[in-house]
């Protein structure tokens, strides 16, 4: 009977061994397909990389790099979809980037949307293209205020999510992590799966943290990439605005009998708000104007080309330079800021009888240089800047100014980026040295003048940035 007992024990030894084996055999196909599903997911994750840096090498726009990112990370992930959200400018609002076919909306809809997306679906899409998100508002407000990625396993976890418990947009399972790069919080990436997918795991939450560092680095190199190219552009546009105001600029002096002029404009950035012209106002007489627009740049120097024109519109014919300004203020004067104004000297040349009449609106005053005992002037005529008053006050301060010109005498005009220009210890070169160099060099004519009042102030100011635009003429009687 022993024999049977042995054989009894080998059977059940031989049935154990053959479990065992069958478990063990189990359990290497199972780590084979763990294996394989980590080597797909690897190659997966891998291509997704290779998408991103395969990106920065055509140009791509930023809308279609938001879709790169959530197509990636969802094809990594096996997700339904995903969304991602971008800071707006202001940085204040989330903002909707891209948002795929099959993400549930991750924001509280308003019943009234839910009920119009059941028979137009593209109310919902509507309502999240336009839908800005503030900080802590929503899961994804939560996450871009906490900086805290969350995983939530089922939507009977987060009430946020309640509402859509009973739509066609029921979510199971969610993931929303911030996209941070050099610690700055550039958006909120999301993946959702619905009731037929399976529940994320921690392992994908891990993963899935990989890829928005990865994501955010992207987007950062693309803002990077963008605001290089908006500066770019923005460099070409001024310097358009440049060449044309250099074309509004005149090329030269007008040649005029019995007397030598000169002039330049010095911008403090590319573009200028002085600005100074000759114009032909009848065959007898010709006008010379210098002007300051408050405020530089772009917007000064926009004001600058509309008062060229309308000046110019006025100036011809009319022999009175108090009577131009007046009609010049009239009309600039409803289309002028309340904080912007001008300020303007017009000189009228008279060829016949050499006679130079001044009218000042509230501009720096001209500086006489007398050459029979080398004194300087200052011509300050009543009158206030343009675009201050409607013209009731305008009109009654202003007035024609009749300037006495000897042979060899000169009149100066100039804006206060001359006087008011500082070295590197704040000290202004001022009148006094203005005066100076004027009084050193007015012997050599107008041209001598300008030429060497621009070296000296260059030469006082060293490589201190320029702050203010400096703008000069000079009249020269022969």
């Amino acid at each position: 009977m022993e024999w049977i007992y042995f054989a009894g024990i080998l059977g059940a030894v031989l049935l154990v061994s053959q479990q065992l084996l069958r478990r063990a055999n189990a359990r290497a196909d199972e780590t084979a397909r763990e294996l394989e599903e980590f080597r797909t997911e690897e190659r997966r994750f891998f291509r997704f990389l290779h998408g991103l840096g395969e990106a920065f090498s055509a140009d791509l726009q930023r809308g279609e790099l938001h879709r790169l990112i959530v197509a990636g990370a969802a094809e990594v992930l096996e997700a339904h979809g995903g969304s991602l959200y971008t800071v707006d400018r202001s940085g204040t609002l989330l903002v909707s980037g891209f948002i795929s076919k099959g993400c549930p909306p991750l924001v509280e809809v308003p019943d009234y949307v839910l009920q119009q997306a059941s028979t137009t679906p593209v109310a919902l899409e509507s309502y999240l293209r336009l839908h800005g998100i503030r900080r802590g508002e929503g899961i994804l407000g939560t996450v871009w205020e906490t900086r805290q990625p969350q995983l939530l396993a089922s939507c009977d976890e987060d009430p946020r999510l309640g509402k859509l418990r009973d739509t066609a947009a029921r979510t199971e399972s969610v993931m929303v992590t911030p996209m941070v790069y050099h610690d700055q919080v550039l958006g909120v990436l999301a993946l959702a799966n619905g009731p037929m997918g399976a529940p994320f795991s921690k392992s994908d939450f891990e993963v899935f943290k990989a890829i928005s560092e990865q994501a955010a680095f992207a987007l950062y190199t693309s803002l990077v990439y963008s605001e290089a190219g908006e500066k770019k552009r923005l460099d070409n546009d001024i310097q358009t605005a440049r060449d044309i105001q250099a074309i509004l600029l005149p090329a030269g002096p007008p040649e005029i009998e019995g007397f030598d002029l000169a002039g330049t404009t010095l911008p403090a950035r590319h573009v200028s708000g002085d600005y100074y012209d000759y114009l032909r106002v009848d065959p007898d007489r010709t006008g010379i104007v210098i002007a300051d627009v408050s405020g530089k740049g772009v917007p000064a120097s926009l004001i600058m080309a509309m008062c060229r024109s309308v000046l110019r519109s006025h100036a011809v014919g009319n022999s009175s330079a108090a009577d131009v300004l007046r009609k010049v203020n009239r009309q600039l004067y409803p289309d002028i800021k309340e904080d912007m104004f001008i300020s303007m000297a017009y000189v009228v040349v008279h060829h016949p009888t050499r006679s130079v009449t001044l009218a000042r609106a509230g501009h720096d005053a001209p500086l006489l240089y007398s050459h029979r005992d080398r004194s300087i002037t200052r011509i300050n005529p009543p009158g206030m800047a343009i675009g201050i008053d409607s013209g009731d006050v305008f009109d009654r301060v202003l007035t024609d100014f009749s300037v006495n010109l000897e042979s060899e005498d000169c009149l100066i005009l100039y804006t206060d980026g001359m006087t008011e220009a500082a070295d590197a210890n704040g000290l202004e070169f001022g009148l006094a040295r203005t005066i100076q160099s004027i009084q050193a060099n007015a012997r050599g004519g107008a041209g001598e003048i300008i030429r060497h009042l621009t070296g000296d102030l260059r030469d006082f100011i060293a490589s201190t940035p320029q702050y203010d635009d400096v703008t000069l003429v000079a009249i020269r009687k022969k």
